[in-house]
């Protein structure tokens, strides 16, 4: 960022702001100058665990001072923290590490200080989901994401078997403790050559990304002790379509005003993306609603 730049960044620091300040996952040299900016300049950093995030501070020489907030604080720090920013002090929300709110803590926070009229403002950077999503190869246009698979196994099973069916690609964040037993459960549930993407310690050292069917990623965890070490992201291939020659009355109604605007082929492959079914199903319902095209486009 340049100094002119910089400056015209600088006055939005003068004005009573909750700042979600994205940190890195790892690699410090993902920390942006923005960032660096606005932790350097507000009045108090509200950090889901201030002896971790003093090493942060420490390393890029932050003095602003630091309190803590996180998922166990009470309604009493909120309310303080509350009270600087009415006060018309800035400060900024960082977590341990990437972006706030993305399985971290801060939605309280954030979503109180925006019924009390309090500007927040978004300091983007480094975040474990997009980052595995960038590199692992998997469809990124229909993602859902999931966080943390349950603790207990009953649970999760519980929840992968109502996801069995989703066409958008799967992200979950999990533990060194608990990958094997949550890839195994996904490859009993989803299928064991449904494919899969494991991204372990991402921007660090020992970083890793391995794809293969949901059993070889079983086959691969269970290799080796040191791929079971980090932190996990696994993103999972969405289910297929359903091969149906019906189609429901939304995606007809979708199909039809795409007709009316585009040829036959452009409708059927929008219509595709909307609904997830394939685009040979859809071109040939277009072409007895809108007329005759050219073959069909290969899926």
């Amino acid at each position: 960022m340049t100094d002119d730049i910089a400056q015209s960044r600088a006055p939005e620091l003068n004005q009573a702001t909750l700042f979600v300040v994205a940190t890195p996952i790892g690699n410090l040299g993902d920390m942006s100058q923005r960032a660096l900016d606005v932790l350097s300049r507000a009045d108090l950093i509200a950090a889901e665990d201030t002896r971790h995030s003093s090493r942060l501070t420490q390393h890029f020489g932050i003095r602003t001072r630091l309190v803590s907030y996180h998922d166990f604080s009470t309604r009493s720090r909120e309310d303080s923290i509350l009270a600087e920013l009415q006060a018309g002090r800035t400060v900024a929300l960082i977590s341990d590490a990437g972006t706030p709110l993305i399985s971290d803590p801060g939605y309280a926070l954030v979503a109180r200080a925006r019924e009390l009229g309090i500007a927040v403002v978004p300091v983007p950077g480094a975040c474990a989901l997009t980052a595995a999503l960038s590199a692992a190869g998997l469809p990124t246009d229909r993602f859902v994401f999931e966080g943390f698979p349950p603790h207990k196994s009953g649970a999760r099973r519980q929840m992968f078997e109502a996801l069995a069916s989703e066409q958008r690609t799967l992200v979950f964040y999990e533990s060194p403790h608990r990958i094997a037993d949550s890839v195994q459960d996904m490859c009993d549930l989803f299928g064991a050559d449904r494919q899969a993407v494991i991204c372990r310690e991402l921007t660090k050292t020992w970083e890793t990304i391995h794809g293969d069917s949901l059993q070889g990623l079983c086959d691969w965890l269970a290799a080796d002790d040191n791929h079971r070490r980090g932190e996990f992201v696994v993103l999972v291939h969405g289910a297929p379509a359903p091969e149906t020659d019906a189609l429901s009355a939304e995606t007809e109604r979708h199909l039809r005003i795409l007709l009316e605007e585009l040829p036959v082929k452009q409708a059927a492959a929008l219509a595709a993306r909307l609904s997830g079914l394939k685009k040979n199903a859809l071109y040939k319902r277009a072409l007895t609603l809108g007329g005759a095209g050219a073959a069909p486009p290969a899926d």
